[in-house]
């Protein structure tokens, strides 16, 4: 087997644009009223989006 070389890969990101790298996770604070604990919530967005789901979110 031929080794590749990282430039042969460049070509390729293109093809994968649609791919789970455009995704973050994000992981938001929230603080019970009642008792004062915090929980936390985990969610997967696009990574354009991120901005948008924290003023959503207050």
């Amino acid at each position: 087997m031929a080794k590749v070389s990282k430039n042969a890969r460049v070509g390729q990101r293109a093809a994968n644009a649609g791919s789970g790298r455009d995704f973050v996770k994000v992981v938001k604070s929230i603080k019970d009223p009642e008792t004062g604990k915090y929980t936390y919530k985990e969610v997967m967005i696009h990574k354009d989006k991120v901005k948008e789901y924290f003023a959503d979110n207050k």
